[in-house]
């Protein structure tokens, strides 16, 4: 992006933030606070069409929220806030779905892999997803979404709902654009390479941002490898491709570098000093989280602000599409 532009992008509060969250978006969204308007929500609306604990939601919230600026993001430069705070972003959901045909939605890969799983508590929510996240990325006259290879469907739904409300009722929309980082790490699971790395997988196939220094060292000596130790980003296995890109992505060393550094050498020696990495990377992130999480009203005064400073903007789009739609 040469120019100024308006960022969007959000995650569910999970209650577990890994090493696939933050290398895949979150230190992307460091990235580029600093020369664009970037609006960074925490979905928690998103967050109730799967399972989950009432009683939990609050403390996940504040935990995404406290993990967003342990890791970098500057509310100086963004605006951080929880989607249900804003309710413009469940109104305009619903004004969209009378525009959107069921038959776009029943064609999305993620909704049929996840009512797979959920079977008869398969619930519209979780059908709407798509709308709901179309929402969210239209209030606020986005440009670009951080987006990953999960998301393109989505984000192409998005624009395809914009497109069509502007060419049905007048130009109201912003069209956004996919932004996919050119150095992008897409994080595999450590137990499963062919999979992307997870928290609905086991504990064991996932670095959590908040994990011990024992935990991290206990999770890479058991991460699954090829047979020879061969350490090379073209020639290496899924596995040992995937852990050589955990290694780059955290220690900021050139490829070659690293493949000079580790030939000859076998596995145990290789992930000791990749644990070593990942635990420097983040020790400081842990230690902020940590004074971040001491102080909930801090926590809760920032959302508050991120809170009006999104309602001014989100508003004055929900107004448009009103007026737009004849709603009086």
């Amino acid at each position: 992006m040469t120019t100024r532009q308006t960022v969007f992008s959000g995650i569910q509060p999970s209650g577990t933030v890994h090493l696939g969250n933050y290398l895949g978006a979150i230190k992307q969204w460091v990235a580029l606070q600093e020369n664009n308007t970037c609006y960074y929500c925490i979905v928690d609306l998103h967050a109730l069409t799967t399972p989950y604990e009432p009683q939990e939601l609050p403390e996940r919230v504040l935990n995404a929220a406290a993990m967003y600026l342990a890791a970098g993001v500057d509310p100086a430069k963004s605006t951080i806030f929880v989607q249900s705070h804003v309710p413009a972003h469940a109104e305009l959901g619903w004004l969209l779905s009378t525009q959107t045909p069921f038959g776009e939605l029943n064609r999305m890969t993620q909704f049929k892999e996840k009512s797979t799983k959920q079977a008869d508590n398969t619930t519209l929510g979780l059908f709407a997803y798509p709308v709901l996240m179309a929402a969210d990325i239209l209030l606020y006259r986005t440009n670009h979404v951080p987006v990953g290879e999960d998301q393109k469907q989505h984000l192409e739904l998005a624009r395809n709902i914009a497109e069509r409300f502007n060419n049905k009722f007048g130009e109201t929309f912003t069209v956004p654009e996919p932004h996919i980082p050119k150095t992008s790490a897409r994080v595999m699971s450590l137990s499963d390479p062919t999979k992307k790395m997870s928290k609905t997988d086991a504990a064991s196939s996932y670095i959590a941002l908040t994990d011990s220094p024992e935990t991290i060292q206990k999770k890479i000596k058991s991460a699954v490898t090829e047979t020879e130790p061969v350490f090379s980003f073209e020639k290496s296995g899924p596995a040992v491709k995937n852990l050589l890109s955990l290694y780059h992505a955290l220690s900021d060393e050139e490829p070659a570098t690293i493949e000079q550094k580790f030939t000859g050498q076998g596995f145990k020696e290789f992930k000791e000093s990749l644990a070593d990495v990942v635990i420097s990377a983040l020790a400081p992130i842990q230690k902020k989280y940590a004074e971040l999480r001491e102080n909930d009203d801090e926590l809760r005064i920032l959302l508050g602000r991120g809170k009006h400073h999104a309602e001014q903007v989100a508003n004055e789009t929900l107004r448009r599409v009103k007026d737009r739609m004849g709603l009086v």
